[in-house]
């Protein structure tokens, strides 16, 4: 639960401080559809990251490996999801897109191992 929480909780801040950054730093520097993005990567990153603290809960009950697929399916979720959109929404470049949807199938992932989860109990 510790490394969980850990984890769950830098990824909440992370979310936050690039939100605010997003909001306030590049506000009138970016195209409209650029600092969309990026607050797009911001938002799904807050939802990974309480999604983390659920399964930081989840490893307190029961450490398993469907909790710790889910946990690192939303970490690698984050990197390639919000990543690549934070990079497309500071630089205008579309280098990683493809890296988005493989971080949205992530996501996915993580989802399903808790639906497994639920099912199993």
């Amino acid at each position: 639960m510790k490394f969980w929480l850990t984890i769950a909780s830098l990824s909440g801040f992370l979310a936050v401080a690039f939100g605010a950054f997003g909001a306030h730093g590049l506000g009138n520097r970016v195209p409209a559809e650029q600092l969309n993005a990026f607050e797009i990567g911001a938002r799904y990153h807050m939802y990974h990251a309480l999604a983390l603290l659920a399964v930081a809960w989840l490893a307190s009950r029961e450490a398993n490996a469907l909790v710790s697929t889910a946990g690192w399916a939303f970490v690698v979720g984050t990197i390639l999801f919000s990543g690549s959109l934070y990079v497309l929404g500071v630089t205008g470049s579309r280098a990683l897109v493809l890296a988005t949807p493989l971080g949205g199938v992530a996501f996915l992932i993580g989802w399903t191992c808790l639906i497994a989860l639920a099912l199993r109990s």
